[in-house]
């Protein structure tokens, strides 16, 4: 793997007279160098003749050569080269065909990561069929219609199978269903009050945007975000592949329900390094902004995370995909995600609390906003104030639930976006939610009543909103004229726009 890009390898296998040796050539890895010892024990214990006492010359060539190979993707097809070349098994004809799979000392395949992403592959690249560890052919066959998925459980299957010995069905996979809400979310009607922030959190979920929350300890900021997750519309069935794909390269899916049905819901810690967050190492992996691609990123305690963490997500949120750039190669990562933030307004939590005093010096609370940049400030759409709940609030009975009746109002909005972004999705620019689109896409689409617009050009000169602010403004009054599904942008649509921009105030005196 590159990112998530898939780099066919071709395994060659050479065994010749000469001074017994065992060898892998081609840029293999430790976990690659490590296959000869898994190999011969492998074919040793099914009862063949194992390179390691052949008294031959075996040369295994990974290539292309000059790409870095890492990984056990491998083993089976060093353990089939092997078997042919040395004549203990009938040459078959290895075109159309890939092998992946890790070997155990006994010769059983174990399961593998990125195993979806290389059925997607291996279908666009017209192959035919892919020979997988069982554990992982339900995750390739949700992928791939048009080839044969075949799973195997040991190398002495597989070598039956090759050899006519035994019929193994390919698997099949006709259940995607994604209705399925996250047992972990919270149901909007157990929270109390808060009935602005529940506002807003709808519009960002209709719409795409990012939301920073400011209040107390106490208010409720962290059961708002987790409620937020139950009011997402599912994941449909291309982005569930999208989603599937980042975590079926890190491991992280269930094999027997492979395909993700919910958005992803990611909240690293505070102390998350910039390569925790934004993916990277030797051999690059995601972090956890493409963790939460189509999905939402929660970052509690805002300021508290390092600086440079905080400038790292500038780029993502801007264009919605990160790059990351070491020595030996430089990979892409999507990271089309719903930025959710939380903090508190001072570094004691009460500065402007009616109930409790701040103990906080100006200068300390000027330093602890100022962790958060103007510049990512300025990406962020809805900026919203999450009070103290008052006694009347608190002894508030829970209603029924909310969610899904919200869920279905959020579901309606993004039909309308759906329908909107056609067009769009036919030429492969693919944008789904209005919080993507880009400049011509705002001009095309966000046609202003000419009230709301006179009104929009004074609050610019007002509020001294830059270029990017106005676009996400625009985007934003697009979202809300939705939900009411109007036509036009009207003066009320750009006036709550407007208000979750620009209603807090970051100064201190």
């Amino acid at each position: 793997f590159l990112g998530l890009d898939v780099l066919p390898i071709e395994v060659e296998v050479d065994v010749s007279e000469g001074l017994h040796s065992f060898n892998i050539v081609g840029l293999p890895d430790p976990a690659v160098k490590e296959a000869k010892q898994r190999v011969a024990a492998a074919i040793k214990n099914i009862g063949a003749k194992s390179p390691l006492r052949s008294n031959k010359k075996v040369t295994i060539n990974l290539a292309p050569a000059d790409i870095k190979k890492s990984g056990s993707y491998y083993d089976i097809s060093i353990a089939l080269g092997f078997l042919m070349a040395s004549g203990q098994m009938p040459y078959f004809n290895p075109e159309k065909k890939i092998f992946v799979g890790e070997l155990t000392l006994e010769g059983i395949i174990r399961p593998v990561n990125g195993v979806l992403a290389i059925a997607l592959w291996a279908e666009e690249n017209n192959y035919e069929y892919l020979f997988v560890p069982q554990d992982n052919a339900l995750e390739a066959a949700s992928a791939a219609k048009n080839i044969k998925i075949i799973g195997v459980n040991t190398l002495k299957d597989l070598i039956d199978y090759l050899e006519g010995r035994i019929k193994i069905n390919p698997a099949s996979f006709n259940n995607f269903q994604n209705d399925v809400p996250s047992p972990d979310s919270f149901d909007l009607s157990q929270i109390k009050g808060q009935e602005k922030a529940k506002r807003a959190l709808i519009i960002a979920a209709a719409g795409g945007h990012n939301v920073l929350m400011i209040g107390p300890p106490g208010s409720g900021k962290t059961i708002l975000a987790k409620a937020f997750h139950s009011i997402l519309p599912p994941l449909n069935h291309r982005e569930s592949l999208e989603v599937t794909k980042i975590y079926s390269l890190r491991g992280l899916i269930n094999h027997q329900h492979p395909l993700m049905t919910t958005r992803p819901f990611r909240s690293p810690h505070h102390t998350a390094s910039t390569v925790a967050l934004i993916g990277g190492g030797t051999n690059p992996l995601p972090g956890e902004i493409t963790l939460a691609h189509r999905g939402v990123l929660f970052l509690d305690e805002l300021p508290e995370f390092q600086k440079d963490v905080l400038e790292s997500l500038r780029q993502p949120l801007e264009e919605g995909e990160i790059n990351v750039s070491r020595a030996q190669a430089q990979v892409v990562f999507p990271a089309k995600f719903i930025l959710l933030g939380a903090m508190n307004p001072c570094p004691c939590g009460y500065f402007g609390d009616p109930k409790k005093e701040c103990v906080c010096k100006p200068s300390d609370i000027i330093r602890y906003r100022k962790k958060i940049s103007g510049p990512l400030l300025d990406r962020i759409d809805i900026i919203i104030e999450v009070p103290r709940l008052s006694s009347e609030e608190i002894t508030t009975k829970i209603t029924e639930p909310q969610s899904l009746v919200v869920r279905q109002l959020i579901e309606r909005s993004r039909a309308i976006q759906e329908e909107r972004f056609k067009e769009r999705n036919e030429k492969k620019i693919p944008i789904v939610t209005n919080s993507e689109m880009k400049f011509q896409e705002i001009e095309e689409f966000c046609q202003l009543e000419p009230n709301a617009e006179q009104f929009l050009k004074k609050a610019i000169d007002k509020f001294n909103l830059s270029a990017r602010s106005y676009h996400r403004i625009l985007k934003l009054s697009r979202t809300i004229a939705d939900l009411e599904e109007a036509t036009l942008i009207k003066y009320s649509h750009v006036a709550e726009a407007l208000q979750y921009k620009t209603e807090f105030s970051w100064n201190v005196y």
